[in-house]
């Protein structure tokens, strides 16, 4: 059975134009309308899921989907450094911002590190196809060797999600760019995925 896993990247707000860790906020009216003008583009899917966080939720509705709050796609827990600014906290804590980036086992931050976020992602890319839906064949008609899901996640969720399905060194994870309103899709099964890099689901702002 091969597996369809789409990932939606949340549509803008302050958090994500001021650089800061994860900070949740609801989208900006610029980011709901972005978001408003993608809905037609969104693929169809057995189910459909989103990362618990507002902008996420909030980028699922502007987008016409009724989706399903999915604890495994929270966002990065970076403990006391969310909602502050890169920048303030490199000024601040450098040694740990270093250590942060060059061990992928480091919490400074006494939250999450990025080895624990990959492999905690990546448990459930390998459990989605027991939970996904059945997507429609020929006539309408459940087709019993594709399931799917759509799922609006946050940037950080998508690139550990690459990360773990192509098997790459947890560092490549700082090499991978997500931006807001993109498609990206896995295809396969536990241990042999495909990915589809991402394609924009609406033009950039200001285009």
């Amino acid at each position: 059975m091969t597996v369809r896993v789409m990932l939606v990247a949340p549509a803008m707000n302050a958090a994500l134009r001021e650089a800061r860790f994860d900070g949740d906020a609801p989208l900006d009216r610029a980011g709901e309308r972005s978001a408003r003008a993608a809905a037609a583009a969104v693929p169809r899917s057995g189910a459909v899921l989103s990362g618990p966080s507002e902008r996420c939720l909030g980028t699922a509705a502007a987008l016409g989907l009724t989706a399903r709050a999915e604890p495994a796609l929270t966002g990065w827990d970076l403990g006391r450094w969310t909602g502050r600014r890169l920048d303030e906290v490199g000024a601040a804590e450098p040694d740990a911002v270093a250590a942060w980036i060059g061990d992928p086992s480091a919490a400074p931050h006494g939250g999450e590190s990025l080895r624990a976020l990959v492999e905690r992602v990546g448990g459930w890319l390998d459990g989605a196809g027991a939970g996904a839906g059945d997507t429609l064949g020929a006539g309408g008609a459940p087709d019993a060797r594709d399931r799917s899901v759509l799922a609006v996640a946050e940037p950080a969720v998508v690139r550990a999600a690459v990360v773990h399905a192509l098997a790459l060194p947890v560092e490549a994870f700082w090499r991978l760019d997500v931006a807001p309103l993109v498609l990206t899709e896995l295809s396969g099964r536990s241990g042999r995925w495909n990915v589809r890099l991402g394609r924009p689901l609406a033009a950039p702002e200001g285009s």
